[in-house]
């Protein structure tokens, strides 16, 4: 059985750091680290400096640095991520 997806995107000013389909992406809300799976709660969230620890559909995994923190909206089955 394939694993559920959704569309990622994480990018930040000028760049498109990740575009594509994910299992799971952990963030660093200003809460506490929390997943986004395939059909997540619709929501959104600041983000506090840390890493996004992504796997992708490919099953690669992709670690990207958030010197900044960020925003995260999660809706529809996509997440979209501004560093």
């Amino acid at each position: 059985m394939a694993a559920k997806t959704f569309h990622l995107t994480v990018a930040r000013v000028g760049e498109n750091v990740f575009d594509g389909d994910a299992v799971s992406v952990v963030l660093p809300g200003k809460d506490g680290v929390f997943t986004v799976l395939a059909n997540h709660e619709s929501f959104v969230s600041e983000l506090k400096e840390g890493e996004a620890k992504i796997e992708a559909a490919d099953g690669k995994h992709h670690h990207v640095p958030m010197p900044h923190g960020g925003i995260a909206e999660i809706s529809a089955n996509q997440a979209t991520i501004l560093l």
